[in-house]
């Protein structure tokens, strides 16, 4: 694919991910992730707490419930529970990741990591690029 095609199609698979976000219960930060592999969506995850688990994410203080699972785990612990793999895939997720779901994101074989903003920290993204992901930051979307 070449570059002026791949770039359209990490737009528009990264406008995906930021609706799909918005199915988020979390007030503080709604976050949505695509999982996509030989252009198809294989999976899909928001930040939210688990299942059986109310739809609350916060406390009563605002702060974050340490449960709450990050949109890109909730994407790759789908592709668990399937048929499919991360294998090759790519990572379309509004929010850089975290260091622990970075190492999800590499374990679980996903090669490449397209996202729109920056997480509090990036030691996420250094870990990635240190595993040999590519990582690719789109911060302007309508553009």
């Amino acid at each position: 694919m070449d570059d002026i095609k791949r770039a359209k199609y990490d737009k528009a698979y990264l406008r995906i991910a930021r609706e799909w976000g918005q199915l988020s219960y979390c007030v503080r930060k709604q976050v949505g992730a695509i999982i996509v592999k030989d252009r198809m969506i294989i999976s899909d995850g928001y930040n939210g707490t688990p299942s059986g688990f109310e739809n609350c994410c916060e406390d009563v203080s605002g702060s974050t419930k340490w449960y709450v699972l990050h949109a890109e785990a909730n994407a790759i612990l789908k592709v668990a529970r399937s048929t499919q793999s991360c294998q090759n895939a790519t990572l379309y997720i509004t929010m850089s990741p975290c260091r622990d779901c970075s190492k999800l994101i590499h374990q679980s074989g996903i090669k490449r990591v397209v996202y729109k903003e920056h997480y509090k920290d990036s030691e996420g993204i250094s870990f990635l690029v240190k595993a040999g992901v590519e990582v690719v930051h789109l911060p302007d979307l309508d553009n």
